[in-house]
């Protein structure tokens, strides 16, 4: 069973951060069960673990149920995850959460990045604060994101499609239709930490390039055109010793 954790940093309720993450979910669980798939749903609101948070920063350590969420992140499949926009950035209850990830609990996992704000134009938001984070965190990162506006919701015709297109690119990377399944849990971090392995998790595999080694370093072969006169070079060393 496929396990996918959504992570949301909705601070309000209802919260229409919490309501994209669940429909980004639903959506990519359907497109699952219609490949065969069985997918189990983990949701996490971090509006439940401010306090957590916040004792982590100051103890250093874990408690409660921000250890399990921890806990469900490093042992998921894939990962779901939304932020309000605050002054045009993800919000700082949002980056506490991902500061205290560890690394390698996420290298090579796929996630689906999303997320809300008062208007249209923050939709940018998603490209050049929340990517540069999760690939700093060598995330997979699903080539669609989406930004849900407060009109969005009960106008915009075109909020579901972009969630369909979304969550059918993290079904179908997860199901293997693009010719790549990911390796659950910890074996994917097990085989990034493999001295000298020369496969590599691209955006090729992701779209059914297969994969392949990178080849070893080889001596430069120089040929010369037929007749051509080498170059005769005279040591420096030579040159200070003539008369």
């Amino acid at each position: 069973m496929l396990k996918i954790i959504t992570i949301t940093a909705g601070v309000t309720t209802p919260s229409t951060t919490e309501l994209l993450g669940q429909q980004l979910a639903d959506a990519t669980r359907k497109t699952l069960a219609a490949q065969g798939e069985q997918v189990e749903i983990i949701q996490v609101s971090l509006g439940d673990l401010a306090k957590p948070l916040t004792d982590f920063f100051s103890l250093g350590f874990a408690s409660g149920q921000l250890a399990v969420a921890l806990d469900h992140l490093r042992k998921a499949d894939a990962v779901i995850t939304v932020t309000p926009t605050f002054k045009a950035s993800y919000s700082g209850l949002f980056k506490m959460f991902w500061d205290i990830v560890d690394d390698q609990d996420v290298h090579g996992k796929p996630v689906l990045l999303a997320a809300t704000g008062g208007t249209a134009r923050h939709s940018l938001m998603v490209e050049h604060s929340m990517r540069p984070l999760f690939a700093y965190l060598r995330m997979h990162i699903m080539p669609t994101a989406v930004f849900a506006a407060t009109d969005d919701y009960g106008a915009d015709l075109d909020l579901q499609p972009r969630i369909n297109r979304a969550a059918q690119e993290l079904a179908h990377y997860l199901s293997g239709t693009y010719g790549y399944r990911p390796t659950s849990g910890n074996q994917l971090t097990e085989k990034a930490n493999k001295p000298n392995t020369q496969e590599t998790l691209n955006a090729g595999s992701f779209f059914g390039i297969a994969g392949q080694k990178r080849p070893g370093p080889q001596a430069a072969q120089v040929t010369r055109p037929q007749g051509s006169v080498g170059l005769s070079v005279t040591p420096f060393e030579e040159l200070l010793r003539a008369d």
